[in-house]
């Protein structure tokens, strides 16, 4: 049985072995899975990338998250280059097995345009408005 399928009527507390569940995460035809970073302070969305069973993986075993760029088809680490690194405080998964949520410690901004977050883009009637100003 599908292991998402059997924690749908689960109860609270039920547990299951981690990489039973990564066996049942339903990443994309190219393996990755939508990743929603989201500050564990102030709960404001940051960003949202890709990652693959390799990331997630790593992300946990050290603590600062790293996803899978699909545009350079290669792995970093947030922050590797700009020092605005996300340490993971913990990690969820959607019902569905397509998304998963990291509750980061973001230091510096958390988009490359220098911004707070990336969500920026704000559609206000039939225009779409910058709402922040770049770093």
């Amino acid at each position: 049985m599908d292991k998402l399928k059997s924690l749908e009527g689960s109860s609270k507390g039920t547990q299951t072995a981690l990489t039973d569940f990564l066996d049942s995460v339903r990443f994309n035809e190219s393996g990755l899975i939508a990743a929603i970073a989201q500050d564990s302070t102030s709960q404001q969305v940051l960003m949202l990338a890709w990652m693959d069973r390799r990331a997630i993986e790593e992300t946990l075993r050290d603590g600062t998250v790293t996803y899978y760029s699909r545009s350079r088809q290669a792995y970093w680490k947030k922050g590797e280059t700009s020092g605005h690194t996300q340490r993971l405080v913990n990690m969820s998964f959607d019902c569905d097995g397509d998304a998963v949520l990291l509750c980061v410690e973001q230091t510096g901004k958390a988009c490359h345009t220098y911004r707070e977050n990336c969500f920026y883009l704000e559609v206000q009637g039939n225009n779409v408005v910058v709402t922040a100003d770049p770093g």
